[in-house]
């Protein structure tokens, strides 16, 4: 068989050698770790610090002003004492008794009577009333003359109201709020109608509506009339 490499070009035959050469090197390594010798350092002396070469601040020496105090005024003089002597004359002064004789006639002045401030109340709300305003047809206790007034109120806006105005004016469809206010005065009279609404021509026809509502007896409040404040909404249904 034939050998293709060069015998000299094998490294096989080096290995024996390469192998003592490290060992020689890492014994060497080793005994040179060993025989370093490492010494202490040394910290030279920083020296003494004297604390009495610092500078001391001088600090000012000041003076207490006192404030100046307001001289007290002298007391007043005593007024001077008149000394009467014994023969001198004083007038008295005679002082009249307020006590009348029982023979003795006293004048009675007349008593002008004056007439009673008439307490003025305001309006109240209907939500607080303590008598609610009776609407032509209702009766029963306060709870039951309150939701009837209520109940009547809408049955007449419902009748009255024209439904097909709405449609006519244009609007979007849906829900419309209107939203009424008025008072029944003193002699139970519907005044002072307020509308509000999503086109002027519906506010019209809101007010024109409210006051057809007919005369009821008037609210009281502690026993005496007194105008009440009533609102409601009412909800349209624009096609």
């Amino acid at each position: 068989m034939e050998i293709k490499k060069n015998p000299k070009s094998n490294l096989e035959n080096y290995s024996k050698i390469f192998m003592q050469i490290g060992l020689v090197l890492a014994l060497f390594i080793t005994y040179a770790a060993i025989e370093k010798k490492t010494y202490d350092k040394t910290i030279g002396d920083l020296g003494v610090v004297n604390m009495n070469a610092l500078v001391e601040e001088d600090i000012p020496i000041t003076e207490r002003v006192e404030p100046v105090k307001p001289k007290t005024p002298p007391p007043p003089a005593p007024e001077k004492i008149e000394v009467v002597e014994d023969e001198k004359e004083v007038e008295e002064t005679v002082i009249e008794t307020t006590e009348t004789d029982e023979t003795e006639a006293v004048e009675v002045e007349e008593i002008v009577e004056v007439a009673e401030v008439e307490e003025v109340v305001e309006d109240v709300s209907f939500m607080i009333i303590e008598d609610v305003p009776v609407f032509p047809g209702c009766k029963g206790d306060k709870k039951e003359l309150k939701d009837c007034f209520s109940k009547m109120v809408q049955k007449h806006f419902s009748r009255k109201f024209d439904a097909e105005l709405p449609n006519e004016l244009g609007l979007s469809s849906g829900k419309k709020r209107v939203f009424i206010g008025f008072k029944i005065d003193k002699k139970g009279n519907v005044v002072d109608i307020q509308a509000r609404a999503p086109h002027p021509k519906i506010k019209d026809e809101v007010v024109k509506v409210m006051k057809l509502l007919p005369k009821m007896k008037p609210g009281k409040q502690r026993g005496k009339p007194v105008g009440v404040k009533y609102s409601i909404p009412f909800t349209l249904l624009v096609e």
